[in-house]
């Protein structure tokens, strides 16, 4: 078993409570299942947000879905002019048999842009 980082984005169209819940547990949701990824493999999860998104706490999004035990941490994503708007990035550690080349990253959304390397 070895720990992994599994990533994600997804890009909201406004800036409201209901929008960045929606758009987060979209992704964490995502994410979790092209990766068949069992609740008791996650190690812990960090979302950062754009300074754009300031209507809630996108681990609250993940709280929802019944994370509540996993560490999660919310941070401010970084102002770079010319940066994505209106994206949660997330950033989880999990344990798992999996090599890293056999993991799923997750862009959806206007955040696909963001990975263009990666199939959709």
């Amino acid at each position: 078993m070895a720990l992994r980082a599994l990533r994600g984005a997804i890009t909201c169209s406004e800036n409201t409570r209901e929008e960045i819940v929606s758009r987060t547990q979209t992704l964490v949701t995502e994410m979790l299942r092209r990766n068949d990824v069992a609740h008791d493999d996650l190690v812990s999860i960090i979302f950062t947000a754009t300074p754009d998104l300031t209507a809630e706490f996108p681990a609250t999004a993940a709280r929802a879905l019944g994370l509540g035990d996993v560490p999660l941490l919310c941070a401010r994503e970084l102002a770079v002019d010319g940066g994505m708007p209106l994206c949660v990035r997330v950033l989880a550690h999990l344990d798992t048999d999996r090599d890293r080349s056999e993991l799923h990253h997750v862009y959806l959304e206007g955040a696909r842009a963001l990975r263009d390397d990666l199939p959709a």
